[in-house]
């Protein structure tokens, strides 16, 4: 037991140390945007669409997950989607992400966001008091919005490159600084550090399931489309990852499928593809209307008179 919490100790203090040194450094750049107002920060490094040295193992792996994807994880989302009604997996999804607040608020203070990191602080006073500890998300309702936030996208904030292209068994899509990321902030969540404090490493593990379940029952209908469509559905997912990443590090919404669910949250389930030809939009401003025809009236003629009737133009052209 004095050997866990030891453990438990110093990597807290390693931790806590790693986000001091963020902290300090971060000082010099904020001091550099105050003397120069005009200028504009460099944005963060972008991944090169090409850097993936190592495809052919992560195609690999991308096809494993794809077989637990179909055998195991989308039957679940879809069993979760038709037990529990649409109010109690929102409720669920809220609570989750009112769990990440911790974890975002330190990001949103090491990357210089007080902005951010006000709306992270009163999001989860408002929805962990009115919102019964966060099941319902009063804040965004009073227009305080969700946003993600973790340890990559600071050290992408402050400069660091992703590295290669990595596609992580069952994760999915990923790099070595978002990796890295990943376990840091695992170790830093306080939901994390009071379960293991208590002996309970199983209910992190089952808080991680249930953002997955949740997160993936959001993407049912979106993935499934894109993979329909894709030539090659490997090659459209390490797009999507990185396009969705790049939003997330700006701080701009995020307006692509999530293609790594067992990651991370998103704010908001993501819409299902326009299938219907009535759903696409109009490609004139003209409006088109439609008349209905009456059902024609009996003439009361005989039907020699119609075919004599019906003859006459023949005969008339023959002239």
């Amino acid at each position: 037991m004095h050997r866990r919490k030891l453990a438990h100790v110093s990597s807290g203090i390693l931790t806590a140390a790693a986000l001091a040194v963020f902290a300090l450094v971060g000082v010099r750049p904020a001091a550099a945007q105050q003397s120069a107002p005009a200028a504009s920060a460099p944005p963060p490094p972008a991944a090169d669409e090409t850097d993936d040295p190592y495809e052919a193992t992560n195609r690999a792996i991308f096809g494993f997950n794809q077989g637990v994807d179909r055998t195991v994880l989308v039957p679940v989302a879809n069993a979760y989607r038709a037990v529990i009604p649409s109010t109690f997996r929102d409720m669920i999804h809220d609570f989750l992400q009112n769990l990440n607040s911790p974890i975002i608020f330190a990001n949103d203070v090491l990357q210089g966001q007080p902005g951010l990191a006000g709306e992270t602080f009163g999001r989860a006073l408002i929805n962990t008091t009115i919102g019964f500890g966060g099941m319902f998300d009063v804040a965004a309702k009073w227009g305080v919005p969700y946003h993600t936030n973790d340890l990559g996208i600071t050290l992408a904030t402050w400069g660091m490159g992703s590295g290669p292209y990595l596609m992580l068994p069952i994760l999915g899509p990923s790099n070595p600084r978002d990796l890295f990321g990943d376990i840091a902030d695992s170790f830093g969540d306080p939901g994390n550090v009071v379960a293991s404090e208590h002996n309970k490493i199983w209910a992190s593990f089952a808080r991680g399931a249930a953002s997955g379940i949740d997160e993936r029952s959001r993407n049912i209908e979106s993935l499934a489309e894109i993979e329909r469509t894709s030539l090659d559905f490997y090659a459209t997912i390490r797009s999507l990852a990185r396009q969705r990443r790049a939003a997330q590090i700006r701080h701009q919404k995020e307006d692509v499928p999530n293609a790594a669910p067992l990651q991370g949250a998103s704010a908001l389930p993501t819409p299902a593809p326009r299938e219907s030809i009535a759903a696409l939009p109009s490609q004139t401003n003209a409006a088109m209307s439609y008349r209905m025809l009456s059902p024609p009236q009996p003439s009361g003629r005989s039907l020699t008179d119609l075919q004599k009737s019906s003859m006459a133009p023949s005969a008339a052209s023959g002239r």
